[in-house]
């Protein structure tokens, strides 16, 4: 299908989505410390679980919303495309539900939900976006770019930022692609979600040791890569984001009328305090600050509501019986 050209295919898709919307924020955010209290969020999952063993459904659908995210942003760091996190991420949260009554208490229960998260990911066949490229592929695309191509006249500023952010976005889910899936995984739950050695270790099926050196690599590799080609992190490098949007979509690589990131639901988008504080930075810094931040993404809205039709199309009987009203 061809393309729409000019700035009218761009407002009607993009003009609308400078501002953020979303879902409930991630387990350990300052939105949920507020909500529960700074020590009360694991406190109230124990609780929730336990309702949630004692068949109460109300409980249940409070659990899932306080993993929602965490699970959500892991699978599509992992995967790239939101419709495909999405299936995994529903298809994650069943085994979460349906396994409920097997987790023993003997570590936390956010631990737990990484180890079928995790297992789950490294074997869910992606089904759409960009194919994955190797870094040295990458890097070989950025050097033959060449000098900056300039913007088309009819693009309006404010939807050339939004271009702009679209590719930055999808270049920082490329770069995750770039590792294969034990080291993106180990470099994701590490460096994104904090996740300590130990409990990496166990999440994985593999010492704490052996999960600090595969993310050692992983940082490497991907810290390579972004200092030698990324300007947002040393500037002058070729990687310059506005030149390589305007190639991308020449190229066919980035669909102007069909945005996958400026639109998704978010907990911080188009903070500039993110990309403005990265030259305050030392260069390791600001690799990990630009990867973990930009942006924040939430739980696309109506996500809970697919859950329970999906509980109710009876495909999963023993689904049902454990999501029953109380």
């Amino acid at each position: 299908m061809k393309k729409e050209k000019g700035a009218t295919g761009h407002n009607r898709h993009l003009s609308c989505v400078i501002t953020c919307s979303g879902s409930t924020a991630m387990v350990g955010s300052n939105r949920q410390s507020q909500a529960y209290g700074m020590e009360s969020v694991k406190d109230r999952l124990a609780v929730l679980v336990d309702e949630a063993m004692d068949g109460k459904r109300l409980a249940l659908e409070e659990l899932v919303r306080l993993i929602q995210d965490r699970i959500y942003g892991l699978a599509l760091r992992m995967l790239y495309h939101p419709q495909d996190a999405e299936d995994a991420s529903q298809e994650i949260l069943i085994k979460v539900i349906t396994r409920l009554d097997t987790f023993r208490k003997e570590g936390s229960f956010e631990g737990w939900v990484w180890k079928i998260a995790a297992n789950h990911l490294l074997s869910f066949r992606r089904r759409r976006g960009a194919a994955a490229l190797s870094f040295d592929r990458m890097a070989s695309l950025v050097a033959g770019a060449g000098e900056s191509a300039s913007w088309r006249e009819l693009e309006a500023d404010p939807v050339q930022e939004l271009i702009v952010e679209e590719f930055r976005i999808a270049c920082l889910q490329m770069v995750l692609l770039g590792l294969d899936r034990p080291h993106r995984l180990a470099y994701i739950l590490g460096e994104v979600f904090d996740v300590t050695g130990k409990e990496g270790g166990a999440i994985l099926d593999i010492s704490p040791a052996a999960f600090r050196k595969r993310l050692q690599r992983a940082r490497r590799r991907v810290r390579t890569f972004m200092t030698e080609n990324c300007a947002l992190i040393r500037p002058g490098n070729p990687c310059i984001c506005e030149r390589q949007a305007e190639i991308a979509l020449k190229e066919g690589l980035m669909d102007e009328n069909v945005p996958l990131f400026v639109g998704h639901p978010c907990h911080v988008r188009h903070d500039p305090a993110v990309l403005a504080g990265l030259q305050e930075l030392d260069e390791l810094r600001r690799v990990s600050t630009l990867i973990k931040r930009y942006p924040g993404f939430a739980t696309p809205e109506g996500f809970v509501k697919q859950l329970h039709e999906l509980i109710d199309s009876e495909r999963f009987p023993r689904l049902q019986e454990q999501w029953t009203p109380q």
